[in-house]
């Protein structure tokens, strides 16, 4: 027995001292990174807590509030986990005013019914914009309609008329990462631009066509080809509700993409537009354009009050809609479930209230006020600041709650880690989760504003290599 107890004094000495070691090959490899030229100008900082205990390892700067790109994703996914529940879905409903006439004509309007379900009309699920279209076209068919003495209407008023967060920059907004949210959302607010560069760089670059065809946007082309090897260099200039968008910037020549995504400016227009256009070429006219309940109350038009339902789409789980949230960080799922989070607490649906909400959330679990400075639910603004004690906070404090394997599941992985990326202009940051190979679990969070120079991630997972 005294044997046994030796050996395992020994055995527990060893894991304690490799642990220390540990800590002190992060501490000099971080302190590598703060003496690095790109860092010169820079605010970097650095958080490691025991997973098991949530006792400090090593912090650095761990008080300072920075700018967060999309690491704020792992802050705004667990709230809408408490808030709404893992089960939690939106539904879309499709109804109509007035009456259907024996002749199958409808005096009165269909009306698409948003609840700000970010997933319709998605690529990555089952509602696809041809499924989801598909059970409209069916379900008005099924009630007899043939003709359609009205419009279709885009109702988006569940989340008023702001589509996208104050602090949200101009380069930003036009281009599918920057794409607000809508009271309807439609295919994640997005359409594809096909891009050919010219021979030379004194050449104007080909828009080829839009997918779908965008027949009511105007593009003005001001884009010009880059230089071999220069890529992507396109953006779209195009605000919330206008139709006339700019391209500026370069395509360069010989690159292996198609084109670029824009941002939809009015998605409750375009989704309306859909479907009157596919019962259109289905022999269902209506003698109205397609319009919104935004534009409707711009003109001082009332909503007609819809009198029957036709069909219900109800959206993926929230535990599904995170797995994509965090795997592909889509910001759109982020500032949706914000002001989701709004309305459900019974607030004015606005992404401030929602923000309010979720920063009393986790000050009332202990996590200091000051340090949680939430602008958005994407983390694209940066005008966020939030320190990263408080973000391994509230990863350390989540692992606890039944939803957490689903949240768990969503993380990306980088560097051989769990770990969510954020990335915006000069900002590098990464956290969440990391298993060593003796066993020893970590939350990390790691977060570096204002570099110079290219991309510094590779100098970052040095840092972070130092946890395996």
């Amino acid at each position: 027995m005294k044997k046994i107890t030796i050996i395992s004094l020994f055995f527990f000495a060893a894991l304690s001292s490799k642990a220390q070691n540990r800590i002190e090959n992060i501490s000099n490899a971080f302190d590598k990174l703060l003496n690095d030229d790109q860092t010169k100008h820079a605010v970097a900082s650095l958080c490691v807590l025991d997973a098991n205990t949530g006792k400090t390892l090593y912090a650095h700067n761990e008080q300072i509030g920075l700018a967060t790109a999309s690491t704020l994703k792992t802050i705004t996914a667990a709230t809408a986990f408490t808030v709404l529940g893992k089960d939690f879905q939106y539904q879309t409903t499709l109804s109509y005013s007035g009456n259907i006439l024996t002749d199958g004509t409808l005096n009165g309007n269909l009306i698409i019914v948003g609840s700000g379900d970010p997933t319709l009309g998605s690529w990555r699920y089952a509602n696809t914009e041809n499924a989801v279209l598909t059970i409209w076209v069916n379900a008005i068919k099924a009630s007899g309609i043939k003709k359609i003495n009205g419009a279709i209407i885009g109702d988006d008023s569940v989340f008023g008329t702001q589509r996208t967060p104050e602090g949200w920059i101009w380069q930003d907004i036009g281009n599918y990462y920057g794409a607000g949210t809508s009271g309807l959302t439609w295919r994640e607010n997005q359409f594809d631009i096909k891009l050919k560069p010219g021979s030379s760089t004194d050449d104007e670059v080909t828009i080829l066509k839009t997918v779908p065809e965008m027949p009511y946007l105007q593009m003005v082309n001001e884009l010009k080809t880059g230089s071999r090897g220069s890529g992507d260099n396109a953006y779209a200039f195009l605000p919330p509700y206008r139709n006339t968008a700019y391209l500026r910037g370069s395509w360069g020549m010989g690159i292996n993409k198609s084109g670029i995504s824009a941002a939809l400016p009015d998605p409750a227009f375009d989704c309306a537009f859909r479907l009157q256009d596919t019962l259109k070429r289905l022999g269902i006219a209506t003698n109205k354009s397609a319009t919104t309940a935004r534009l409707m109350m711009a003109d001082n038009q009332s909503i007609p009050n819809a009198t029957k339902k036709l069909a219900t789409i109800s959206s993926p789980t929230l535990s599904e809609m995170v797995y994509w949230f965090l795997k592909k960080s889509i910001n759109l799922y982020g500032e949706t479930l914000l002001k989701t989070i709004a309305q459900k607490e019974g607030k004015e649906v606005t992404t401030s209230n929602g923000a309010a909400f979720e920063i009393n959330y986790w000050a009332n679990k202990g996590i200091d006020k000051s340090a949680l400075n939430i602008i958005d639910g994407s983390g694209l603004s940066p005008g966020n600041r939030i320190t990263t004690m408080a973000m391994a906070s509230v990863l350390y404090q989540i692992q606890k709650e039944t939803w957490f394997p689903d949240y768990y599941k969503a993380i990306p992985e980088y560097n051989g880690m769990k770990l969510k990326s954020g990335t915006i202009n000069d900002v590098s940051a990464f956290a969440g989760y990391h298993t060593d190979a003796t066993g020893n679990k970590y939350v990390v969070v790691i977060n570096i504003n204002n570099y110079s120079g290219g991309s510094i991630r590779q100098k970052i997972y040095k840092v972070l290599d130092e946890l395996k």
